[in-house]
């Protein structure tokens, strides 16, 4: 950001952040009525709703001047940009990565009048909603709104923007909470949503499977498809097409098409059961042509996300001796190729997951040339740049891929997220990547509420947009940044507890990879319990912790139409926390290996009381946001852990 003059406070929020913006002296005072001139394209677009909307919050009315003529306040211009004789930045043309060039855009406010050019319709969304970033951070009484003289030329570090949401495991979102959200990502420059699916689609003839998950029908997801197209977020399939099949295997007739259709001891289920397609058996090419004839006809875009990721148990059945002749990889690499044929025959360009593959850098070369690989990790550390350099020598294209750090957390894992976020926008963009695609999971019965990912999904779509803020991470203020994109807390504290609860993993005394041990100690006690550094005295510290940083929740003043509900996610998290802390204390005072019955009645029974009223809490701010189904599963989580504090007396 470059400033021709001291810095208007109503800049300082702005994220994300313009790759280029230069201050005037002086600012102009809104008039009551903004009149506008536009080209069709733009006339008509739903960010020019959202104008409109603020305005009128502001005490300013926004009208379209009809006559020729006459002057308008606010214009549009749908042409081509050369950013460099915008006299912005004589270099700026050069940085402009040519993939993001239609999404750019030029805004300029001097007095009397706003001026917008943009490449296409993309372009003028993306400067309208850092208008109305302006509009919602300036000064003034209502309609008398100020806004500073400025000159913005912004575009996209990365072309593909996106985030995809877990819809399996178990949240199944409604369609006004996707609609909202849809409508929050867009405001913050992303252009692309997926919706990962196990089972979770409603497949024609194949009930047995989705029954109580409480599917997306084919109507609605067309109806997904349109909402995002109006926002220009283009609304990407993905089905799982090889691991992470149990929910389907285990029904008949499936089980026969899997690598272990007598089970498989896996991390996603309760006990053993069939987890990933046999890669050898032609029935499994024929299941998945059925799945994608079935599913691709309901979007318009050209790209599938067909998964391929974790398949664990390949080798270990069916196909065991086709994997000792050929090599785990190869098989694997054979399977894949099949998959992308029939995808590539419906007119699709394949997304794959590339965590297998990349063990075997030796057979990269033969990937099909027109897939895209996702190269996801979750942990501050993850090697982006190693993995991403064996896609870019193949001439492949490739996302990179972090994620919100929200998952198998309760509250998240805030410093970690915002490392993880960084470093894949730094590495993603030195290597080429062309896309960025941040990911929100839910294992093990996904107990973070929404709230919870927010804090990732924001920073990732800033980095996306402009990686320079990527390069100090932690210099940002980000618990302003979400009272203020997010929670619109007028009293400055939803953001500061939602970063600070995220942190409570750092004092439990160990640090999980993709999970904190207060996750596993509250859902598996008796199992796995006692990790190297978990003392009583940092579960004290961390109960501390929560207690402290929470304390400031009831003056928060969220002022959105989901403000209550945040308040209650929040201050659930805040107790599940809490929860599982003093679980952990009390758990001290047994041996490792000792069951929870073994605590004395007293304490276990207002252990079990506890967890039975947050248990009760989880339901109703389940069926807030999310339909019925998935949640008796997710409850399960905590049931089984009430159960074992409720064994009887001793």
């Amino acid at each position: 950001m470059q400033a021709g003059g001291p810095v208007h406070p109503s800049l300082v929020g702005l994220f994300p952040r313009p790759q280029r913006l230069r201050v005037h002296e002086g600012t102009w005072v809104l008039p009551a009525e903004l009149s506008y001139r536009a080209p069709e394209g733009a006339a008509g677009s739903v960010a020019l709703e959202w104008l409109g909307q603020a305005l009128s919050a502001r005490g300013h009315q926004l009208a379209r001047a009809l006559e020729p003529g006459v002057d308008a306040a606010l214009v549009f211009r749908i042409e081509p940009i050369d950013f460099g004789e915008r006299g912005l930045d004589e270099s700026s043309a050069e940085l402009v990565p040519s993939q993001a060039l239609a999404q750019g855009y030029t805004l300029t406010i001097g007095a009397g009048a706003i001026s917008i050019s943009a490449s296409g319709a993309a372009g003028v969304q993306h400067a309208l909603c850092t208008l109305l970033q302006l509009i919602a951070l300036a000064r003034g009484s209502p309609g008398q709104l100020e806004l500073p003289a400025l000159a913005i030329a912004d575009w996209p570090d990365f072309g593909q923007r996106g985030v995809m949401l877990d819809v399996s495991r178990d949240k199944v979102p409604k369609l006004s909470t996707l609609y909202a959200l849809i409508d929050r990502l867009a405001s913050w420059k992303l252009n692309e949503l997926q919706l990962y699916m196990e089972h979770t689609f409603a497949y024609a003839g194949h009930a047995e499977v989705w029954r109580g998950a409480s599917p997306f029908t084919p109507e609605e997801i067309r109806a997904l498809d349109a909402y995002c197209a109006e926002r220009h977020v283009e609304l990407v399939p993905n089905q799982n097409s090889f691991g992470h099949m149990h929910r389907w295997l285990v029904h008949e007739p499936y089980r026969a098409l899997a690598e272990c259709p007598d089970g498989f001891d896996h991390p996603w289920n309760w006990s053993g059961e069939p987890y990933g397609l046999c890669a050898t058996d032609p029935a499994s090419l024929v299941f998945l042509e059925g799945l994608y004839d079935d599913l691709l006809p309901n979007f318009t875009s050209r790209m599938f996300n067909v998964g391929l990721d974790e398949t664990i148990d390949l080798g270990a059945g069916r196909s065991k001796a086709a994997c000792e002749a050929r090599g785990t990889e190869r098989v694997y690499l054979d399977f894949l190729e099949q998959v992308h044929a029939r995808v590539r025959s419906r007119g699709h360009v394949m997304q794959f997951w590339g965590d297998i593959i990349v063990k075997r850098p030796d057979l990269i070369s033969e990937l099909p040339r027109d897939a895209i690989a996702l190269e996801w990790g979750y942990e501050a550390e993850h090697p982006f740049a190693e993995h991403l350099a064996l896609f870019k020598s193949a001439s492949l294209r490739f996302y990179v891929c972090p994620g919100t750090s929200s998952w198998n957390s309760i509250a998240g894992r805030t410093d970690n997220a915002i490392e993880n976020l960084a470093r894949a926008a730094r590495e993603g963009r030195a290597a080429g990547a062309a896309g960025l695609l941040i990911t929100d999971w839910g294992d093990h019965g996904h107990l973070q509420p929404l709230s919870v990912s927010y804090l990732g999904l924001l920073l990732g779509a800033g980095f996306a947009w402009n990686v320079s803020d990527a390069e100090r991470p932690f210099e940002l203020d980000v618990p302003r940044l979400l009272d203020t994109h997010v929670f619109c807390d007028s009293a400055g504290v939803l953001g500061r507890v939602a970063y600070e609860l995220g942190n409570t993993y750092k004092h439990a005394g160990s640090l999980r990879t993709n999970a904190s041990v207060l996750f596993w100690s509250l859902l598996k006690p008796e199992r796995l319990f006692s990790p190297p550094g978990v003392t009583r005295e940092t579960l004290e510290n961390a109960l501390a912790h929560v207690e402290r940083v929470a304390e400031p929740l009831a003056r928060a003043r969220p002022a959105t139409g989901d403000g209550p509900l945040l308040l209650r996610e929040l201050g659930w998290a805040r107790d599940l926390l809490a929860f599982a802390c003093r679980l952990g204390i009390a758990r001290c005072s047994l041996r490792p290996d000792a069951p929870l019955a073994e605590l004395l009645p007293e304490p276990r029974a207002e252990l079990a009381l506890e967890l039975e009223e947050l248990i009760q809490r989880h339901r109703l701010i389940w069926c807030e946001r999310n339909r019925d189904g998935g949640l008796d599963d997710s409850a399960r989580r905590l049931e089984q852990t009430l159960a074992a504090l409720r064994p009887g007396p001793r």
